[in-house]
């Protein structure tokens, strides 16, 4: 039976925001009582959506968002299950005609609050920081920590807890009858709080004043039964009111500012302790089912909840296994005293007979049983900006719903619907509504294929809202802060890259206006790394553009205008670098290589060659450099093998400061070193070089040697093993070179290379 008030008919119902028991307590209560107003502790602003809880279309879990329009950013949520209470209470009022009031302090002041905190802060000088604060005044004890952090720690450890969330949870939410609970918890919290005066607040105080004026206002209108839905903390703070007078007290000169208030989509995530919630709960999943299903059908309909997630996985989980997990849950509550098996005990059930010891199997049903991804629903009346109406539509005509879990999409973008659906997920990347990210094609051939992997979260809603003052549509609002990002673009490699984003997302407006910006930007840079960092965004413009019908003829021209700029100032750039800006540069030679290699123009293919090679016989050359140079046009064909093993001599040659020395190797060989294993001459020079070392110019060597050599692939790293292990480097006579060539042992050969290629009669000795 709920506490009350002779004089005021006051009931007073102190819950824990989540929790089944609680919500069926609640209800149950309510039913009794069958009162005359009910007042929950909430946020006032959000009265006027508060009616939209009990529409049909209504699905928890959701929140309501409570923001400042000025300051979007400036939010918070009051998440909601149906298990919650509140969520109870409040629809049990609207669904019987009886008012309902939320009564905590007004988000308006308690955001105005926070803001006006915020620049106290910042206007404190910073002279201050030196100083040492007084240490009894400034330090809580152990005990008031304790208090602060989890106030029904000290009863659970009173009861014989390690934990305040089983305790709760066996002594509130696993109660089929709850007798004099709600008397039980405000007495409990009053002693909790006499305990605990050091860690009240300014916000808490003026929290708990506001709620005790509205329960007077209640009274003062000739409410006979009112019913007090709150947090079991403040239950005792409001069944024995001070004076009005002191109360006003406390609430006047309270700052204020405009608040908005709506309700958006909430997911089992979000009220985890996980997430970062305060008031969250460790098993969201569990608690629903605890709501949804009969007492006695508890353990039996969870473990076989469990099996078919098991089995969906390809784990055995046969029927004869859910009997022994049930019949040893109810062992394990029968052995602790409890009224039925809770959490621990289904998942020790679990983890012993269907996941066979193992902790691996328990990560999944962690993930999509005991915490769960739903996503709740909000009906479509309820307030929202154009943007995010706008965004809704299209999700529904693309059919991609917005959904907890990660779901993936391989688009063809030759299909129109899939195109969309790209120009879509990256419109919204633009605005940094980051709800799908891209994802490595496997096995994919052209560039008409684009895997992504989306998720929702209820956070997204915030940037819907705070982007809305760009547009009402994506598209208007993706494009115009696209040019206000052109506008507002340092340098030429911000402008490029920014270019690439808007292109994909098709916004061709706002790519004009960035182009004509990149043109002058492009003419008036003189910054060599700038250029080179601007090529590959261009260049993946220019290759790839057309799969989507997005090129424009003006990227040719600066991209001809760029290569042609790099070509005549890259020597200068690279001379007389240190270790630090070579490594960084040839980073940038590497990136605009493949750029140009990309670009597939025999033009500029020709200037960037020709452009290497000078840069090769630079004589102020870093190492780095030189040998990355030197890789790039052996690769690229411009430089033959033996002309190269020339080059790794005079760089590795005695005459050679070593350091110099390891870092043309590292230049040459970063990243592959299948070089080395099909040129025996590379492989000589490199050898004789590093056995020509001092002993302690190896010792200093030693790092860079090593960690040239972990770019490799593990492949390449075993075959130059087990060269180097059984003697059998490389040398001339085995790639072909001064030893004759063994006729005999050749021909023994052929007739089973003939077999091999199926010819009808053996290959003869002069092939």
């Amino acid at each position: 039976m709920p506490s009350s008030q002779t004089a005021s008919k006051l009931h007073i119902f102190g819950i824990r925001h989540h929790g089944p028991g609680s919500a069926r307590s609640v209800l149950r209560a309510l039913t009794a009582l069958v009162p005359d107003v009910i007042l929950v502790e909430g946020p006032p602003d959000a009265a006027a959506v508060l009616p939209l809880l009990a529409h049909p279309e209504m699905r928890p879990p959701v929140a309501l968002l409570l923001y400042d329009p000025d300051q979007p950013r400036r939010s918070v949520y009051y998440p909601f299950a149906e298990y919650s209470p509140e969520w109870q209470a409040i629809h049990y009022g609207l669904t019987h005609e009886i008012p309902v009031r939320f009564m905590d302090l007004p988000q308006a002041h308690q955001m105005a609050m926070e803001r006006v905190q915020e620049e106290k802060t910042a206007e404190e000088p910073s002279d201050d920081e030196t100083e040492t604060p007084a240490e009894p005044e400034a330090k809580l004890s152990e005990r008031e920590e304790i208090l602060r952090r989890d106030p029904l720690r000290l009863l659970a450890e009173a009861a014989g807890y390690s934990d305040s969330e089983r305790w709760w949870e066996h002594l509130v939410e696993q109660q089929p009858e709850g007798h004099d609970l709600f008397e039980g918890i405000t007495e409990a919290m009053g002693a909790l709080r006499e305990e605990a005066p050091a860690v009240r607040d300014e916000l808490e105080e003026a929290r708990e004043a506001y709620m005790r004026q509205t329960i007077r206002a209640a009274q003062r209108e000739g409410f006979a039964k009112i019913a007090v839905v709150c947090g079991a903390w403040h239950a005792p703070a409001l069944a024995e009111m001070p004076s009005a007078k002191s109360d006003k007290a406390i609430l006047d000169g309270l700052p204020k500012t405009k608040i908005v208030a709506t309700w958006i989509p909430w997911t089992n995530g979000r009220l985890s302790f996980a997430s970062g919630y305060g008031a969250g709960i460790e098993s969201p999943g569990w608690y629903h089912h605890l709501w949804s299903t009969p007492a006695s059908h508890i353990t039996a309909r969870w473990l076989t909840r469990v099996a078919h997630l098991l089995r969906a996985q390809d784990l055995d989980a046969s029927p004869a296994s859910i009997i022994e997990a049930i019949r040893l849950a109810d062992c394990l509550a029968a052995m602790r005293g409890r009224p039925l098996p809770g959490l621990p005990e289904m998942n020790e059930a679990t983890q012993t007979v269907l996941c066979f010891g193992s902790d691996v199997p328990m990560r999944l049903i962690e993930r999509d049983l005991i915490v769960g991804e739903a996503l709740g629903r909000v009906p479509d009346e309820t307030p929202s900006v154009p943007l995010q109406q706008d965004l809704q539509k299209l999700q529904k005509r693309l059919r991609m719903p917005a959904e907890a879990g990660w779901r993936d999409y391989d688009l063809d973008l030759r299909k129109p619907s899939d195109l969309e659906r790209s120009e879509l997920l990256h419109r919204l990347l633009l605005l940094g509504v980051p709800w799908g990210e891209t994802t490595r094609a496997y096995g994919a051939k052209g560039t008409f294929r684009e895997p992504w992997r989306v998720q929702w979260k209820p956070e997204f809603e915030v940037l819907l809202i705070e982007k809305g003052v760009w547009g009402n549509s994506v598209r208007d609002a993706a494009a115009a802060f696209a040019s206000d990002a052109a506008e507002k673009a340092p340098d030429l490699p911000a402008l490029t890259s920014l270019l690439d984003k808007i292109l994909i997302a098709n916004l061709p407006d706002a790519a004009r206006k960035l182009m004509a910006r990149l043109e002058e930007a492009a003419a008036l840079a003189s910054d060599v790394g700038h250029l080179m960092d601007a090529l590959p965004p261009l260049a993946n413009v220019q290759r790839y553009g057309d799969v989507r019908g997005s090129r424009l003829p003006i990227v040719a021209h600066v991209l001809d205008g760029l290569v042609a700029r790099i070509a005549v100032g890259l020597s200068p750039a690279c001379a007389s670098l240190n270790d630090d800006a070579a490594a960084e540069m040839a980073e940038r030679i590497n990136a605009t290589n493949a750029a140009i290699l990309l670009l597939q123009n025999e033009e500029h293919l020709a200037l960037w060659r020709d452009t290497l090679s000078r840069l090769s016989l630079q004589t102020n050359l870093h190492g780095l450099i030189a040998g990355r140079s030197a890789r790039l046009l052996l690769d690229g064909g411009s430089l033959s093998a033996d002309e190269c093993a020339r080059r790794m001599g005079l760089a590795l040659s005695t005459a050679s400061d070593p350091a110099q020395s390891a870092a043309w190797v590292e230049g040459f060989l970063k990243g592959s070193g299948t070089i080395l294993l099909h040129d025996a001459t590379l492989w000589r020079v490199l050898d004789e070089w590093v056995s020509s070392l001092t002993p302690d110019a190896f010792t200093q060597l030693l790092p860079l040697l090593r960690r040239t050599f972990a770019t490799f692939t593990p492949p390449e790293r075993r075959q130059m093993g087990e060269r180097v292990r059984d003697g059998a480097a490389l040398t001339a006579g085995h790639a072909g070179g001064d030893e004759e060539f063994d006729a005999a042992r050749g021909e023994a050969a052929l007739p089973l290379v003939a077999l091999l290629l199926g010819l009808s009669r053996p290959i003869p000795p002069a092939l």
